[in-house]
């Protein structure tokens, strides 16, 4: 961690902490999204108990037949929910499909708010009953952990602490387990996970089962990222960069392949893609627009912004 710089912190100064633990996590937490773009939290609300279990079940469905994975994917869908296979999605810009597969859960959405008429049903796994109730429980905790994380960054940005509970409430928030399967040939030019930047306001990943993150440093050398068993890392996405017109740094990421002695070995990642509800604008904050840093984007809801990406990467026609 300490070769990228990415600080490490403890969420719970901000939510049960004294008013000076609060103050110094929110102003740690801004200067390392205004610096590096990613941080590492612990005592975040995901124990290690269903850290665990989760990553089991979520090796035991990819190990189902191809068959098997198939009948949970609907391309209709756009991604959005369920199984999408090997070669479905491509860093924006890319020439070749990355090299993994992956399933998605989604917004259960709470009381009678009409957004649940924009959102598919989550597609739940049959043969494996725990993989849905595992990952239906982590998706609650990491998305109380983002909420906290947003109320923080809604302090350093000189917003109401509040400021963006209402706009992620039942938001359109994404659970991904990923599959990077063995290479069984020479890749060419395709790599587990290409270089790119997250569409959401935050992402938070828990350990992944191997080595293989980088993060593109400010000065253009490309740093592995391991996140030790305890802690979240979380990083500014492009809807964030955008709000605060780049004053909070979406960093270009990516998931090398192995060594080639490990071409044969599995890599297993779950991010918590944290998205608002689609009607939030993510026209540049006032507060974040100068002379000096005029505003570098145009009008545009988050659900506007999340199409255009989507059809970039390949998941959306």
């Amino acid at each position: 961690m300490h070769n990228a710089g990415i600080p490490s912190l403890d969420l719970s100064h901000f939510i049960s902490g004294t008013a000076e633990q609060k103050a110094q996590f929110v102003q740690e937490l801004g200067k390392a999204y205004e610096e590096v773009g990613f941080v590492a939290i612990k005592n975040h609300g995901l124990d290690d108990d269903l850290r665990d279990k989760l990553y089991n079940y979520v090796q035991k469905f990819f190990a189902l037949p191809e068959e098997v994975k198939r009948r949970y994917e609907n391309e209709e869908l756009a991604g959005q929910r369920g199984y999408i296979s090997f070669g479905r999605e491509k860093a924006k810009d890319a020439a070749v499909a990355d090299l993994k597969e992956f399933w998605h859960f989604g917004q259960e959405v709470e009381g009678d708010d009409p957004i649940r008429s924009e959102y598919p049903d989550n597609i739940l796994c049959e043969e494996l009953p725990e993989f849905n109730e595992l990952g239906l429980e982590a998706y609650r905790r990491l998305e109380n952990a983002g909420r906290y994380m947003l109320r923080a960054i809604a302090l350093y940005l000189g917003l109401d602490e509040s400021y963006f509970d209402s706009r992620i409430r039942n938001g359109n928030s994404i659970l991904r387990p990923i599959h990077y399967g063995p290479i069984l040939s020479e890749p060419q030019n395709a790599v587990r996970a290409g270089a790119h930047e997250d569409i959401n306001l935050i992402t938070l990943l828990m350990g992944a089962s191997a080595d293989g993150l980088e993060i593109l440093s400010k000065k253009g050398e490309w740093v592995a990222v391991t996140a030790l068993p305890e802690q979240l890392v979380v990083n500014v996405g492009d809807m964030l960069q955008r709000l605060t017109n780049n004053k909070l740094r979406s960093t270009t990421h990516r998931v090398v392949n192995p060594p080639r002695e490990l071409w044969g070995t599995s890599r297993y990642s779950i991010p918590f893609f944290l998205h608002p509800r689609s009607d939030m604008r993510l026209d540049c904050l006032d507060s974040c627009v100068t002379p000096e840093n005029p505003c570098h984007y145009e009008p545009i809801s988050a659900g506007e912004y999340l199409n255009e990406r989507l059809q970039e990467i390949g998941l959306k026609k």
